[in-house]
């Protein structure tokens, strides 16, 4: 089979990026006679964090669910640690370190904070579903070990005080950070964040960047981004990538994008859907 190799870089502030973790390579996604993708290409770096942005109707959820493995595109291929991915199961996805949040918050309303976020260990767990249900034996010391795991993340992300509280109960922001857990506690290698501040006041936002860059920083995780908030992707991405209609227009840090006369133009031109 063959591998992948590529070197990392140092960031601005001195920080080392490691070899692709994920590479997407001339990637085509057709819906009937419509291209919601065309021929991109573009690879995501260990510890990195790594933006997709556009225009609404550019492609970038679209984007996110092949990297996600939600969709196969016709053409092109996903090279994930160094090996050409096939089709795989949401479970395999999992399994294989991607997590990810999603753009329409996906909880379950009654259930408290902390079961919501112990659901993300569930592809680690091993023993059935009797021993389970009896939480007898190794069920019971193995559920022991998940919830301490998911103990820690709560009192990473400072949601202690509603660990016990009905995710429907809580406000959107707070929802917004069960979600990201719930995704930590799957400890991802890669974490996939659809529009992670969307509808969030200056306060939250401000809130959810910090505890993205901490996980980035303290765990080690490599995270892709969708955003639309341009403050928000210019402050925290190591690099962006820029999609518009479909196709990429731009590719680079941060001020590379921001000069770049083709995403200028995307976004001083009309959205469109």
């Amino acid at each position: 089979m063959n591998v992948a190799n590529s070197e990392g870089y140092t960031t601005a502030d001195g920080r080392k990026i490691g070899g692709v973790l994920m590479e997407m390579k001339n990637i085509t996604l057709r819906f009937g006679g419509v291209k919601a993708i065309t021929d991109i290409s573009f690879d995501i770096r260990e510890g990195e964090i790594r933006a997709i942005i556009g225009p609404n109707g550019a492609g970038k959820s679209s984007m996110l669910n092949v990297i996600s493995g939600f969709y196969v595109p016709q053409e092109g291929e996903v090279w994930f640690k160094g090996y050409k991915r096939g089709p795989m199961k949401p479970y395999q996805v999992a399994r294989l370190g991607i997590a990810r949040t999603f753009q329409n918050i996906a909880l379950f309303d009654g259930m408290s904070v902390l079961d919501n976020i112990m659901t993300g260990r569930l592809t680690m767990m091993k023993s059935g579903l009797l021993s389970q249900a009896l939480w007898w034996g190794g069920a019971q010391r193995e559920e022991t070990e998940h919830r301490e795991k998911v103990e820690k993340i709560i009192d990473f992300l400072e949601i202690q005080p509603i660990r016990k509280t009905p995710v429907g109960r809580l406000p959107y922001g707070l929802k917004k950070r069960v979600e990201l857990a719930r995704a930590l506690a799957a400890e991802p290698k890669l974490l996939l964040l659809d529009e992670p501040m969307a509808g969030m006041n200056v306060e939250e936002k401000e809130d959810m960047s910090r505890f993205i860059l901490d996980v980035n920083d303290e765990f080690g995780t490599t995270i892709a981004l969708i955003e639309h908030d341009m403050g928000v992707v210019m402050d925290l991405s190591d690099r962006v990538v820029v999609m518009d209609y479909g196709k990429k227009i731009g590719d680079g840090t941060p001020d590379e994008v921001r000069n770049n006369q083709d995403v200028i133009d995307a976004y001083l031109g009309v959205a469109h859907d």
